[in-house]
């Protein structure tokens, strides 16, 4: 019989050890740590997220149901204190460095070149209890933080998150975040800044966004459209030369408008400050921004971002950075095998055989029973 590693075990193959040890040096993760070292505290995090986990008790007894076979996949069972220490003590940034590292990993697999590269920019609110008033603010009784991701939807994978307090507007953290030349950015009207759009423009980025109903375009071209189909418009111009009566307008180049009508039969303006490309092909990256809303709607079903294992600010990051994580290891692993093309699938599959030793690419095979009988292993023509 062939032998196999565990589920988990195999999943671990797509983690850059290597990088992982070199962040735990830098940040110091392990500095006078006796019991629960950041690699112990990171894989049970993991489990917990790969086995559908909603407690720190629930983490420590189904680890403690599998102890032995934990040494074979580099893991130690955890007290369900100690890993509230380490959930609450150990450096975030630890978690944030090692994702940021798989994130790139996972869109450099995907992309053919450059003009394929695209990033698309939404926040989300996740919702909290009363016990983090401590660094959230609350708004209508409720106290939530908001996630701010930069998504790939060529890889279908988040590539930067920032989380912040839910009074922090969607485009405060995106100005951090560094833009890469070349790239098309894709995002909505939460990111509405001249200031902003005027910087990824003279980094050589394309943009794609919307136009509010109230911004005049003065227009000095008219590109024909086809009579069928939903693009509407396309017209070249200029925005305001003012923001305000002593402000002057950053993004001072050409941009473009093209309007179209959507399935509902509602009238987008989409703005782009790309004036060659197809009017649809504008319409059609624009039209990839839903794919960020359908990640954040699977992540909130099926991450473990909804229960969280702390209150602290620290606790809850390093919650959140495992979770998507914990994604990327499930795309990754998702794409060794052929059998099972749909995610959800994929990931009942991994939670329900997480300990078992059976090859990730036949999760959905049955496996053989065991040969007990010492002469069914027999060729048929040599039966006793």
């Amino acid at each position: 019989m062939q032998h196999h590693h565990s589920v988990f075990h195999q999943i671990q193959r797509h983690i850059p050890w290597a990088i992982f040890d070199r962040l735990v040096d830098d940040y110091k993760a392990d500095h006078r740590v006796r019991r629960l070292s950041s690699k112990s505290q990171f894989l049970a995090l993991l489990f917990g997220q790969l086995a559908g986990a909603v407690s720190l008790r629930e983490i420590e007894a189904a680890m403690s149901s599998h102890q032995s076979c934990l040494y074979h996949v580099g893991a130690k069972l955890p007290a369900r204190s100690t890993l509230a220490d380490a959930n609450a003590k150990r450096p975030w940034p630890l978690f944030a460095g090692l994702f940021a590292n798989m994130a790139q990993t996972a869109s450099r697999r995907t992309r053919r070149q450059m003009s394929d590269a695209v990033r698309i920019i939404d926040a989300t609110h996740i919702r909290l209890s009363s016990l983090s008033a401590a660094w959230l603010s609350e708004r209508k009784g409720l106290w939530a933080a908001k996630m701010h991701l930069v998504y790939d939807p060529n890889a279908d994978a988040p590539m930067q998150i920032a989380l912040t307090d839910q009074t922090v507007g969607d485009v405060t953290p995106a100005k951090a975040f560094e833009p890469i030349p070349g790239m098309t950015y894709v995002f909505d009207l939460a990111y509405y800044d001249f200031a902003w759009w005027a910087r990824l423009h003279a980094e050589g980025c394309r943009i794609v966004t919307r136009f509010k109903s109230h911004t005049p375009l003065r227009v000095s071209r008219i590109n024909p459209v086809p009579e069928t189909g939903s693009v509407l418009t396309d017209r070249i111009g200029m925005l305001p030369e003012r923001l305000a009566w002593s402000r002057q307008n950053p993004m001072n180049d050409p941009v473009r408008e093209v309007t179209v009508r959507i399935s509902t039969g509602k009238i987008l303006r989409i703005l782009t400050n790309d004036l060659d490309a197809p009017a649809q092909e504008i319409a059609d990256l624009y039209k990839q921004r839903w794919q960020i809303e359908l990640f954040f709607k699977w992540a909130k079903q099926n991450l473990r971002i909804k229960h969280f294992l702390g209150t602290s600010e620290n606790a809850i990051r390093i919650q959140i950075f495992v979770a998507l994580i914990a994604y990327i290891l499930i795309r990754m692993a998702q794409a060794t095998q052929t059998e099972v093309q749909r995610l959800l699938t994929f990931t009942r599959l991994v939670r329900v055989n997480i300990m078992h030793r059976r090859s990730i690419c036949h999760l959905k095979t049955p496996p053989k029973p065991p040969v007990s009988d010492p002469r069914q292993m027999l060729l048929p023509g040599l039966a006793i």
